[in-house]
């Protein structure tokens, strides 16, 4: 008697079967679940980042200063890998969400820093001038005038961080932490490379739909004038 073997499905055909199966989605550990955590840690490190990029690059575009400096520091902390701090800071003892998200900051605060510096320090000079005319402060002309306009850099470089933290955080489930990246790392670990491809997947959609939403918040918080004299 003549037996044929059968073929295991591909990697695609497994990854599709993955992500149509309803138990992938629902319950403890399932996409949903993962998918929260993954937003809030992308959440947690952009605002610590922010916190610490708008002011300082705020001060420093307002006075002109610290420029080289600025894009020195920039290019130096991108060179540093964002693996590389986790493990760092797992062997210090902080493991898990919080090691990913102090590590993610970083590597968002540059592209915040610079773009915020950029922003202020590049405003419409005869704005400026005219403000300081009126007899306003220091601190009025930052906060009415300047930061007004840099209000589309800064956006651009929001919208830049949240993708880059959003494609960054699946590095978590190195550490023993949440989000996506646990569908990769244990398909890694059971050899179910459908599923390692399914996380993929998941990781670059969310990024993608990410900066879709980002993209319409850079749009509405920019003054229509500046969008009138980009298209121009």
């Amino acid at each position: 008697m003549t037996t044929t073997a059968s073929s295991s499905p591909g990697v695609v055909e497994q990854a599709v079967t993955y992500l149509n199966d309803p138990l992938s989605w629902t319950g403890p550990g399932g996409i949903l679940e993962l998918g929260r955590e993954h937003l809030l840690l992308t959440a947690s490190a952009v605002l610590i980042a922010t916190v610490v990029a708008l002011p300082v690059g705020a001060w420093l575009g307002h006075g002109r200063r610290g420029g080289g400096v600025t894009v020195w520091l920039t290019n130096a902390s991108r060179a540093v890998p964002t693996l590389g701090i986790i493990l760092l800071l797992a062997t210090a003892g902080l493991f898990g969400d919080g090691a990913t998200v102090v590590a993610a900051a970083v590597f968002a605060l540059p592209v915040l820093l610079v773009n915020t510096y950029e922003g202020v320090r590049g405003a419409d000079p005869s704005a400026r001038d005219a403000a300081i005319g009126l007899g306003m402060p220091g601190r009025q002309v930052l906060t009415r005038v300047e930061l007004p306009l840099a209000t589309a850099l800064v956006a651009a470089g929001l919208r830049t961080a949240v993708v880059q933290v959003s494609a960054t955080v699946p590095l978590a489930a190195l550490a023993g932490g949440g989000g996506l990246g646990q569908i990769i790392a244990l398909g890694m670990g059971t050899q179910r490379y459908g599923q390692v491809l399914a996380g993929g997947v998941l990781v670059a959609a969310l990024a993608l739909v990410l900066d879709g939403v980002f993209a319409v918040v850079q749009r509405l918080v920019t003054p229509a004038p500046l969008r009138a004299a980009a298209r121009r």
